[in-house]
């Protein structure tokens, strides 16, 4: 048996369901219940987590009568990731804490078609950016890049209308520049794990809601309302509020919530979050979205097709037309949804971001009228960014995800 494997798992576990559970912490007994771990071994858990200044205490529990119970929280300032969004024309990157909550950010243009050797350069240069203040170590750095690509060697494929790409081994260029881990993906899966990082700051309670007036505060435990830290309606863009009866059971209790989210920018793209987490495909080719055939024999695609949803939706984008980009992606998004049965439709990118109420609208009546059940999907903007995604999946090992 490997010890030091099975107690990072274990650590992974209890982190992973303080994470969830946000400032207001669990008990001991509860996550004890949760993870099937005996309460003698959450304690020396929780205790190790304490000493490397992961855990710490919430506050207590009101009393049911006997002593009243300590409640542990996930430390967020403690450590930080970085994410970085490489897309066909900008860059931005954030630096965020164990939360997920970003609290530094840089961006700027970027020529994707001048090569990887310059699109490093422009990425170490935005880590160094975000990381120049003081404070505490990096786990990683997630990098969101246009697919199609390999993301367990890290290695990217072939970018449709950028061939010097192909082949290039970026992760492990990064890792060689940055001294870092890095994390490879595109930039669709890194919206979707974006997404679900949203829904889980959405879930949390307020500290201090089942702990005495002792308890730490949201705002000192570094868990911010701006995180989404609240009850009742959950902002997750301009226009769009879902209630947290809705998302309350995406990534804690209850059967996995599933979601694609959809991402209309120089390209579109989807990233699939099924059975609660990122879906890739067996060689990380899933959601390639934006070149489904809509219109046979329709004009040419930079794919090579023709009448793709891509060129079909940016042509309607060129001319002024975002009523009509929404529908076509409505189209698209109507048939996905068919096929794969989820939940919640989540858009992202700078056109839905230049006109969210559009958009939103635009393919929620598509899907309105093509459901065939009456339970349809809720068509909703996604709660975060590309570049934050990324730096969720750059967390990702610590919390014992993939």
């Amino acid at each position: 048996m490997n010890l030091p494997a099975l107690r990072g798992h274990n650590d992974a576990l209890v982190l992973e369901l303080l994470r969830g559970a946000g400032p207001a912490g669990l008990g001991r007994t509860e996550l004890a219940a949760r993870t099937g771990l005996t309460p003698q071994a959450v304690s020396k858990i929780t205790a190790r987590l304490g000493a490397d200044g992961l855990v710490a205490e919430a506050g207590r529990a009101a009393s049911t009568g006997g002593k009243p119970r300590t409640l542990l929280r996930l430390v967020p300032d403690v450590r930080h990731a970085v994410g970085v969004h490489l897309d066909r024309d900008a860059l931005r990157a954030v630096r965020v804490d164990l939360a997920g909550r970003v609290v530094a950010e840089s961006g700027g243009p970027l020529d994707f078609a001048a090569g990887p050797e310059a699109a490093v350069e422009a990425v170490v240069r935005a880590v160094a950016r975000v990381g120049a203040h003081a404070g505490p170590p990096l786990v990683g750095v997630g990098v969101a890049a246009p697919g199609p690509l390999d993301h367990r060697a890290g290695v990217m494929g072939r970018v449709t209308g950028f061939p010097s790409w192909k082949g290039f081994p970026l992760k492990g260029v990064l890792e060689g520049r940055l001294g870092l881990p890095v994390l490879l993906d595109k930039d669709t899966n890194a919206g979707a794990a974006a997404a679900a990082g949203a829904w889980l700051r959405a879930t949390w309670p307020e500290a201090g809601a089942d702990a005495d007036a002792g308890a730490a505060p949201a705002a000192a435990a570094g868990f911010g309302a701006g995180a989404g830290a609240r009850r009742g309606a959950v902002d997750v863009g301009p226009g769009v509020g879902v209630g947290v009866g809705a998302v309350g059971d995406v990534l804690v209790g209850g059967a996995p919530r599933t979601c694609v989210y959809l991402h209309v920018g120089t390209g579109l793209g989807a990233g699939l979050w099924l059975g609660g987490g990122v879906y890739r495909g067996a060689r990380s080719a899933a959601g390639e979205f934006g070149h489904q055939v809509l219109l046979l024999d329709g004009p040419p695609c930079r794919c090579g097709a023709r009448g793709c949803v891509e060129v079909l939706c940016l042509e309607a984008v060129a001319r002024g037309d975002l009523p009509a980009a929404a529908r076509i992606v409505g189209e698209a998004a109507a048939n996905l949804v068919a096929l794969l049965d989820v939940d919640r439709v989540l858009l992202g990118g700078r056109v839905v971001a230049a006109a969210p109420d559009v958009f939103v609208a635009g393919v929620g009546a598509v899907l309105a009228a093509r459901a065939l059940d009456p339970a349809r999907p809720v068509v909703a903007l996604a709660g975060a960014g590309v570049a934050e995604g990324a730096a969720e999946m750059a967390l990702a090992p610590l919390f014992g995800r993939g």
